[in-house]
């Protein structure tokens, strides 16, 4: 079982979307695919029509059960969506709350526990992350082969890369361990002179840790979003969903990506 993070301290970015492209696109493929969503804004939750606010189990459930954790339990948190090979693991807006409930020991580490239980029946598990460093985060970057992250073209979204590679060296010195990532340029509009010079900074100064390509702006993504599918069910055609085939089929060929230098 692969697992792949999506993430980025900066809100607004795109990571719902590519969590529910790319996972959309890899059960198309035939890959038995869960998405796990670890933000209490609950997002990717509202996209397949469940209600954060509402969910009596859901992620929040792990951290709550996580001296109980079995994989009974974790199975019951799953539910199954109107697409093939597609699962969600939901989340609660209660997930708010971790923070103050205080950081034991081993806290880091539930969701890589709470997926080691489940590891047989998923190929592939894409887990979309809240837009700030925090026990969610760090439980997702810990268990992770894969770290994506959506950058928007435009200016303030750079300075949310700056802090989240920041963040990258800190985990990677304190695990004394590499962590691969890969940065994906979002939201990209080839008309404006803000996104193109945008693209342009992100490529010169971080690249081959970038994606070769780019997702453009595309109004199917609301379009999917509005009608509760993954945007390739909606219009396998449009220029976004050719864009995330092929970031999809990069992921693949990639065992991992560019790689945060933890001595650095």
């Amino acid at each position: 079982m692969q697992i792949w993070t999506v993430a980025n301290q900066k809100g607004g970015v795109g990571k719902t979307t590519t969590t529910v492209a790319l996972g959309g696109l890899a059960a198309q493929a035939g890959l038995r695919v869960l998405l796990l969503d670890l933000d209490a804004h609950g997002s990717l939750t509202s996209y397949f029509r469940l209600d954060p606010d509402q969910q009596a189990l859901s992620s929040y459930t792990i951290f709550e059960k996580r001296k109980l954790l079995n994989a009974a339990l974790i199975e019951s948190l799953i539910q199954d969506t109107q697409v093939r090979n597609l699962a969600v693991l939901p989340a609660s807006t209660l997930l708010a709350t971790l923070e103050r409930q205080g950081i034991g020991d081993g806290m880091g580490l539930v969701i890589g526990k709470a997926l080691q239980l489940v590891q047989a029946k998923f190929d592939l598990v894409i887990i979309d992350c809240p837009p700030q460093l925090g026990v969610l985060m760090v439980n997702a970057l810990a268990c992770c082969q894969e770290l994506i992250i959506p950058v928007q073209t435009e200016f303030l979204a750079l300075k949310g890369l700056e802090r989240m590679l920041h963040t990258l060296k800190m985990l990677g010195r304190s695990r004394k361990q590499e962590l691969p990532y890969l940065i994906v340029p979002t939201m990209f509009d080839r008309r404006t002179q803000a996104s193109t010079s945008s693209l342009r900074s992100i490529r010169n100064n971080y690249g081959d840790a970038v994606w070769p390509g780019k997702i453009p702006i595309d109004t199917h993504f609301r379009d999917a979003s509005k009608a509760g599918v993954p945007p390739h069910l909606f219009d396998a055609k449009s220029r976004g969903v050719e864009s995330y085939q092929s970031l999809f089929m990069h992921l693949q060929s990639q065992k991992v990506g560019h790689r945060a230098q933890i001595n650095s």
